[in-house]
């Protein structure tokens, strides 16, 4: 679900190998008509929302994953009950999504850099973490008959060349939403200053910065649960 251009699903559609099949769905026409130059024998893309899957039948899928998609959902619930009833008994769900109580190093940076450019007032976090806790997460997938939960949150590594290229990767994982309380002026004064703070953490190898994913795993539990 979100599969975008389809990258990691055609990965995916490698594992299950021949006798297996993948379905990836995205919202977004543009990414799937890209994603469909990837089509084989057993991986297949279509336009679709997490909300509404009408589309598959009732205890139809092994297993289904988000990656990065989650917290741009905005009916959790209804989702959730669209994923479980697609479900095979025991099917998986796996997704990962940003942890609020633990933000990435680059939005702690720009947090800094709106502060410093005298920007903070209301604003100081216009662009949002999205995402969910473990809490959180292991509550809704109770609420909607998954057992098994299990999460961990890990680490990982970027390594940008420049600022400007971890300015772009930002804006471009903000769909849009990136500083958008701002006007143009303070977006460049925020820029210029997020550049300044961004390079005192500059390494041989390249402008090195953590980000952290939370991944939560469950299966549909029997309908007695």
């Amino acid at each position: 679900m979100g599969t975008g251009t389809g990258r990691l699903a055609e990965f995916v559609a490698g594992l299950v190998g021949p006798d297996g099949r993948v379905i990836g769905i995205d919202p977004l026409a543009g990414r799937i008509e890209i994603a469909r130059l990837r089509q084989g024998d057993n991986l297949q893309f279509a336009t679709g929302r997490a909300e509404e899957l009408s589309r598959f039948d009732d205890a139809q899928f092994d297993a289904i994953y988000l990656n990065s998609v989650f917290h741009w959902i905005s009916d959790k619930d209804r989702a959730l009950r669209e994923i479980r009833r697609v479900l095979k008994p025991g099917g998986r769900l796996g997704l990962n999504v940003q942890d609020p109580s633990r933000p990435h190093q680059s939005r702690l940076l720009l947090r800094r850099a709106i502060i410093e450019a005298g920007l903070a007032g209301d604003r100081q976090d216009s662009n949002p973490v999205l995402g969910s806790t473990d809490e959180e997460l292991k509550s809704l997938f109770a609420a909607h008959g998954f057992a098994g939960y299990r999460s961990e949150l890990r680490a990982l590594i970027d390594i940008h060349d420049d600022a400007a290229s971890l300015l772009q990767w930002s804006e471009a994982s903000a769909f849009g939403n990136f500083l958008e309380a701002f006007t143009p002026h303070e977006r460049d004064l925020v820029r210029r200053t997020f550049a300044r703070l961004v390079e005192e953490q500059r390494t041989p190898e390249g402008l090195k910065l953590e980000r952290y994913l939370r991944f939560a795993f469950a299966h549909k539990a029997p309908s007695h649960q």
